[in-house]
């Protein structure tokens, strides 16, 4: 190293650092400091970063934004559903807003927590800032193995927490999330006796079998063996902005959620009867559709095509609000339901979490901790209901026996 003292008193020291990795051209490092040490460090300190890998001049050429592409190619054909890579894109649509013609390199972790920061100012929901920070970790993850950056900076940055108030904290009950049996008979009461052709078809579908509602719309008659009183579950409806002629059919997002379930033999009636139903209609129907799409969706229009989730998820609030339940949720509070129905009924937690296509669910190892619990209470209560004067005779004085 060679260092040299200016006519303005400050030190330049420069030596040659590694080979550039892209033009093979040599890169000599200068640096400058009030002292000679100073200067000197400033050297090494260059010197020791590009031999780590890191490629400095091409972190401050590519921006955000270049990075992001890149990342996005890589990422969408990594197996991911389509409904997932929807979501990235929206997240990487809030950091644009942000970051687009950054320098990546120039990224640190101040400048991203101030984002989240800003976000939870804007009262964004805190799935959207999750989502925020899981995309931006996946980004700067790249970028990091691609050695544009030295360290991942949202290794040091926090999602806002929201503290609960005392009146969220006792409003927010795990059995809103479910229908306790009184409530689902009024629900599937008010199904067969307001509900919408295939409302009731559905919602008896999802409350005793637990599937989702992306799984039922996806479902096909020859996923239905009426002989076993089986149904296969291996794929999910995907359908961007509610349209039914872009609609595709993905498979689950974990292996888990791929299954054979059991149904009961009244379900499977009711279904057979559908299926008869579907058949006399189509006759009818198909006639008048040159676009006819024929491809044996059990619940699907009079063109032949699928519902979406949507679809499914206005019904369902619908029927709760003619019902006069207090409980509002969409297609999950059927599920969450069929859960508690399992759990009542003493199947244990592995069984269910199979069932319900789970491999690790919070909801459910709630659920099934709270029902659980309640049936505790309610065997002492009937126990007490029962035998209630026996226990009393435990607080009666006993005789003088003289000892």
């Amino acid at each position: 190293m060679r260092c040299e003292k200016l006519k303005s008193g400050i030190w330049e020291c420069y030596d040659e650092g590694p080979r550039d990795p892209i033009t093979n051209k040599r890169n000599q490092i200068r640096r400058r400091g009030k002292t000679k040490n100073e200067a000197k460090e400033k050297v090494n300190a260059e010197i020791n970063s590009l031999k780590d890998g890191y490629n400095k001049r091409v972190g401050k050429a590519l921006t955000f934004n270049d990075v992001a592409e890149e990342w996005l190619k890589v990422y969408s054909v990594s197996g991911v559903k389509d409904n997932t890579i929807r979501s990235r894109l929206c997240s990487l649509k809030i950091l644009n807003s942000y970051l687009r013609n950054t320098k990546i390199a120039n990224i640190n972790s101040r400048t991203l927590q101030n984002i989240l920061f800003e976000m939870n100012d804007k009262k964004y929901s805190m799935s959207a800032m999750e989502n925020v920070k899981v995309t931006a970790g996946m980004i700067f993850k790249y970028a990091e193995m691609n050695k544009f950056i030295r360290d991942n900076p949202i290794k040091f940055v926090s999602v806002p927490r929201k503290r609960l108030t005392i009146e969220e904290i006792e409003n927010s009950k795990i059995e809103e999330s479910y229908l306790e049996r009184d409530e689902l008979e009024i629900f599937l009461n008010t199904t067969i006796k307001d509900g919408l052709p295939m409302d009731q078809e559905r919602f008896f579908l999802m409350a005793f079998t637990g599937m989702r509602v992306g799984e039922v719309c996806a479902l096909k008659w020859n996923d239905i063996n009426f002989e076993t009183n089986e149904i296969r579950i291996t794929k999910t409806m995907y359908m961007p902005n509610t349209n039914m002629h872009q609609y595709k059919l993905t498979p689950p997002k974990t292996k888990k959620a791929i299954r054979t379930i059991d149904v009961d033999e009244d379900i499977m009636k009711m279904l057979k009867k559908h299926k008869t139903h579907q058949a006399k209609i189509r006759l009818s129907t198909k006639k008048l559709f040159d676009d006819y799409h024929d491809k044996n969706f059990v619940f699907c229009r009079d063109n032949g095509y699928p519902f979406c989730q949507r679809n499914v998820y206005d019904r369902i609030t619908s029927v709760l609000k003619k019902s006069g339940l207090k409980k509002i949720g969409g297609p999950h509070i059927l599920r969450h339901t069929h859960i508690t129905l399992l759990v009542e009924a003493g199947v244990d937690l592995k069984t269910i979490m199979d069932r319900v296509g789970h491999e690790d669910s919070k909801t459910t190892y709630n659920i099934y901790t709270h029902v659980t619990e309640k049936m505790k209470k309610d065997a002492q209560t009937k126990m007490k209901n029962r035998f209630g004067d026996l226990m009393e005779l435990s607080i009666l004085p006993k005789k003088n026996t003289g000892m």
